[in-house]
Parts: structure tokens; C-alpha cells; sequence
């Protein structure tokens, strides 16, 4: 586990869920930037989306943590920042597969659909799994082409 910093985020029905990942983080010794929201009072989730993508986005951490109640619109919003790569994961092998072929940078969780037990097991499988590179490689300079021609 190289990253040591990460930037963390939620709405209301993440909020729980957040708290949890985030007491794990720390206990490991992570350096966590919580961005909100702070209560499980109803609140929107593209702002706290908005923090962790730019947050990612501008090279201020490298990777970043979101969770709303079905992860969809949470990585609807952080997919559209430049060099942003958040992979909405619901089991071991879709996370797995998220960092070895898409060097993923934002993990996106739906609180509805993981356990906390699950959520933490998801959270170690992507922190500790290392992008391949090669022919994936390959693919995500491909991305950031089509990134810089839309970005621009």
C-alpha cells in the first residue's frame, strides 16, 4: 500500500458507510481528507462528488473514496473531470480488475448494495492492487486523448 493520503466523500445516504471506511483508514495510518457530509441529513450528492473528483482531478491526491446510496450518480459526476477514473464496484473482482486494467483513481461505493464487511474488503483489494500496465496501458492514453480533444 504506497498511498498513504486519501480524499473521502459522501451524501446522507453514504454518510454511515463513510464513517466507517474512514475510521479503517486511520487506524491504519492514512492521512483522510473528509469533504462532508457530516450528518445523514438529506443533502446533494454532486457536491461532495464535485470535491473528491477536483481533489483527484488537480493532482492534490491521488486517489479518492465516494459513497452515495447506489454509487451511479457519484460516478456519473466524478467521470467528468480530466484524468479522473472512478470505478463504481459492487464485488472483489470488478475492484480488482478496475485497478489492474484502469488504473482507477476514485473508488465509488452504493451504501444499498455493499455491507460495510464487503465495503472494507472492496477498500483493501483496491488500495493494494497495482495497475499492469501494458496493452491497459495502451487503452488509457487512448482516454486521455479523447479527454484532451473534449477538455479542452
Amino acid at each position: 500500500m504506497k498511498i498513504k493520503r486519501i480524499v473521502l466523500g459522501s451524501d446522507h445516504a453514504g454518510f454511515k458507510l463513510k464513517e466507517r471506511l474512514k475510521i479503517y483508514l486511520l487506524k491504519r495510518g492514512f492521512y483522510v481528507k473528509d469533504v462532508g457530509t457530516f450528518s445523514n441529513e438529506s443533502c446533494d450528492y454532486p457536491e461532495f462528488a464535485y470535491l473528491v473528483a477536483k481533489d483527484v482531478s488537480e493532482g492534490r491526491y491521488k486517489r479518492g473514496i465516494l459513497i452515495c446510496k447506489t454509487g451511479i450518480g457519484n460516478s456519473i459526476v466524478a467521470n467528468r473531470f480530466k484524468g479522473v477514473r472512478a470505478a463504481l464496484c459492487y464485488n472483489l473482482k470488478a475492484t480488482q480488475l478496475s485497478r489492474e486494467h484502469n488504473d482507477s483513481n476514485i473508488l465509488v461505493l452504493g451504501a444499498d448494495f455493499v455491507s460495510s464487511n464487503l465495503a472494507i474488503r472492496i477498500l483493501n483489494v483496491w488500495l493494494n492492487t497495482p495497475f499492469l500496465g501494458g496493452r491497459h496501458k495502451r487503452r488509457l492514453n487512448k482516454i486521455k486523448k479523447i479527454e484532451d480533444k473534449i477538455c479542452t
